[in-house]
């Protein structure tokens, strides 16, 4: 390998500023910030907002399932559905 062509690899803490998870992991990544470990050393400090810790597909789909509620009541009414409508609706095509 070529001598300082490459970028300094380095340990970096990654912190998920919605959910305050911090990890420990290697990266190229250029920051400024810096923080403390576990182990007493002094870390570059990156921010992220979304993480395995907080994103809703590693979460189990955590804070997805009120905003499907929000969706039903916006299309009934959108299209001035009620439960009354609904209902002759459904009566109207059992009958035929």
């Amino acid at each position: 390998m070529k001598k300082e062509i490459h970028p300094n690899y380095r340990e970096v803490v990654f912190l998920d500023t919605s959910s305050e998870y911090k990890f420990l992991t290697r990266s190229t990544i250029l920051t400024k910030d810096t923080i403390t470990w576990e182990d007493g050393k002094e870390y570059p400090l990156v921010k992220v907002e979304v993480s395995s810790a907080s994103h809703p597909f590693y979460t189990g789909g955590k804070g997805n399932f009120g905003r499907t509620t929000g969706r039903v009541e916006r299309f009934n009414r959108r299209y001035n559905r009620t439960e009354k409508n609904v209902e002759e609706t459904t009566e109207e095509t059992t009958e035929n």
